[in-house]
């Protein structure tokens, strides 16, 4: 089982590829990444810290690039972020997306 940390941590990661693939540009910053964790559709309680922590998670598993200053993170989805978001591929620790309807 895991932990409310960890559970928080897979749901952020997939709202944001979400939020992401959602986007013509697939691109967008750190500080509107962290209003949408935090907004009424989402609602993740989410510091800028903790989007920045998951950036550079997402990052580092290929799902995301990251440009810009330290204290301005814009982050793209790869294609593979593309595909975890729309669930026609899985990582074990992002949240697998329920079916749309």
């Amino acid at each position: 089982m895991i932990d409310y940390t960890e559970f928080n941590s897979r749901h952020r990661r997939l709202a944001i590829l979400r939020f992401l693939q959602a986007l013509p540009s697939y691109t967008s910053n750190i500080s509107i990444l962290t209003d949408v964790l935090n907004g009424p559709d989402i609602g993740i309680d989410t510091s800028r810290a903790q989007t920045g922590t998951e950036l550079s998670w997402l990052a580092e598993n290929g799902l995301v690039t990251l440009a810009g200053q330290p204290e301005f993170v814009v982050a793209t989805a790869t294609a593979r972020g593309v595909d975890i978001a729309l669930g026609r591929a899985t990582h074990p620790q992002i949240q697998r997306p329920s079916p749309r309807g």
